[in-house]
């Protein structure tokens, strides 16, 4: 598993997320991604990212808007994304605390330039534990692999094996996306085929989620494997 910089990437446009996706996961990036602000919002509460790739003209909340917003309480990289080229939209994406400025269509070697550029200008981030990702009434802890669940107030554990924490550490470190059986089982601990994954996952569903049969947090992606949602 990368251990890279951890990208999120907010765009409406479902192919050019995935294609970014892959483009930036194959150079050795993390990444994260977001259909709009309200999704890339929930992200950024639940995990610790070094930049993102924002497009400007997302239905509801614009990208421009929603850099204004951010840079209030986070001054995470910005990279932001426009089919508009114009300079006045250049000049209002950078005063509302962007980073740079891309136009579409970009060639994809020019964003890697570009996002190499604003992460070694960036300071260093502070030291500090690694960043707990919660769900529902649940807190998993990175480096731990500890899963703690919230009732009335106080926190138990829960009791995971090996396998099972190991699973939901590669689901939680790319929340909110759906990662395929082969990469599961690549990035993990778990030992045996596909077909393991799927049992390690079914297990897991058990201890996390109310219904296992209609799972909220770790829902199965069609045809692209499995997801932990943290809403």
């Amino acid at each position: 598993m990368s251990d890279g910089p951890h990208i999120l990437v907010v765009d409406d446009d479902s192919r050019l997320r995935e294609l970014l996706r892959k483009f930036l996961s194959e150079r050795g990036f993390r990444v994260t991604t977001a259909a709009h602000s309200g999704d890339a919002e929930a992200k950024l509460r639940s995990l610790a990212f070094d930049l993102l790739v924002l497009d400007v003209m997302m239905p509801g909340e614009t990208g421009i808007d929603f850099t204004k917003r951010l840079r209030q309480s986070n001054s995470v990289p910005i990279l932001l994304l426009t089919a508009r080229a114009e300079s006045h939209d250049r000049i209002a994406g950078l005063a509302g605390g962007a980073d740079d400025y891309l136009a579409k269509p970009f060639e994809p070697d020019e964003l890697l330039l570009r996002i190499r550029a604003i992460l070694r200008r960036a300071p260093p981030p502070p030291v500090e534990a690694a960043p707990d990702i919660r769900f529902g009434p649940f807190r998993f802890h990175l480096v731990r692999e500890e899963l703690l669940r919230s009732v009335d107030g106080a926190e138990t554990v829960v009791r995971l094996t090996a396998a099972e924490a190991s699973l939901l550490k590669v689901l939680a470190e790319g929340a909110g996306t759906a990662i395929n059986r082969a990469d599961l089982l690549q990035r993990s601990r778990i030992s045996g085929n596909e077909r393991t994954v799927d049992v390690q996952m079914t297990r897991l569903r058990r201890k996390v989620e109310a219904d296992p049969r209609q799972p909220r947090y770790l829902q199965t992606v069609r045809g692209a494997g499995y997801m932990l949602r943290l809403g």
